[in-house]
């Protein structure tokens, strides 16, 4: 679907994209195509899209699935799909916010009534992106990998290394329980309307070399968002400031036992180094699991 095509469809069904829901659409076919190749789309498999929007990615990912369902939150283009018989009839749509979606129940759904492996493939608004990485965090197990399009600046975020202005709280969720796969930059030129940066899609399946027990991942994300929510200060200073409800003597001499500087900062602390220092704090039974 070409940019005239997409731009006439729009207005013949008198629709304007919403800014706030971060609408910019994938117009050419052969990058729709390249997206889905690079997220492993095979026969058997069925695939969770978020964002269908007019459905130029939602058909190249159809022509390789064995089904897709598809979530979009914009009644206008939901209405307009349907009408302009967009879809592949493998498809299911699904008119809803994805934040408000049980996603474990829709894709033990999804491998109950049609077998295959599940993989989630998404263009995210920038705007909810890094809310929904994180509910895929916890989704990982039940997903053969996920595959998003993300604002250029926010794919460099996740799997940044220490020591560089990158590196946070997300970084060390991801490094902690996923790996990357596939990866492409994907200029502004893709989308209409263009965005005013370059996109990123991004690969990623879950790598759990690091052992984390259940419901410890979010245990390590009160303790690292603690630690990075005051970047310029010292780690001791950032934990004792950042809500976990510990003493300063009690912070400081966690530190010192996993062998953490507690003049250090936040951004040279190694992902596995604060899934230690989570353990040990977690020990006394004070900060609880958020």
């Amino acid at each position: 679907m070409s940019g005239s095509t997409l731009r006439s469809l729009l207005d013949k069904h008198n629709l304007r994209l919403r800014r706030e829901l971060g609408q910019n659409f994938i117009v050419e076919e052969q990058v729709a195509d390249r997206v889905a190749t690079l997220a492993g789309v095979e026969p058997s498999d069925c695939v969770i899209e978020v964002g269908t929007g007019l459905g130029t990615l939602t058909h190249a990912i159809a022509k390789r699935a064995k089904f897709v369902l598809t979530v979009e939150i914009d009644s206008g283009l939901v209405r307009t799909l349907g009408e302009e018989s967009l879809l592949d009839d493998n498809v299911e749509l699904i008119h809803a916010d994805v934040g408000k979606l049980d996603l474990a129940e829709i894709i033990a759904r999804l491998a109950k009534e049609h077998g295959g492996n599940v993989r989630f493939v998404a263009n995210l608004p920038f705007s909810s992106a890094t809310p929904l990485l994180r509910r895929l965090l916890d989704l990982r197990h039940l997903l053969v990998d996920w595959s998003v399009i993300l604002q250029s600046e926010v794919a460099e975020r996740l799997f940044a290394p220490v020591n560089t202005r990158d590196y946070g709280s997300l970084a060390v969720l991801h490094q902690l329980c996923a790996e990357p796969g596939q990866r492409a930059v994907l200029g502004a030129q893709t989308f209409f309307p263009a965005p005013r940066v370059d996109s990123t899609l991004v690969s990623m399946r879950a790598n759990d070399s690091a052992g984390l027990a259940p419901g410890e991942l979010k245990k390590v994300e009160r303790v690292a968002r603690a630690a990075f929510g005051k970047r310029r200060k010292t780690l001791l200073n950032a934990l004792r400031g950042g809500g976990l409800g510990l003493e300063s003597d009690v912070i400081l001499s966690t530190l010192e036992s996993v062998g953490i500087d507690p003049r250090a900062r936040a951004e040279t602390v190694l992902p596995g180094a604060f899934l230690e220092l989570t353990r040990a704090l977690d020990k006394g039974g004070n900060h609880g699991t958020g």
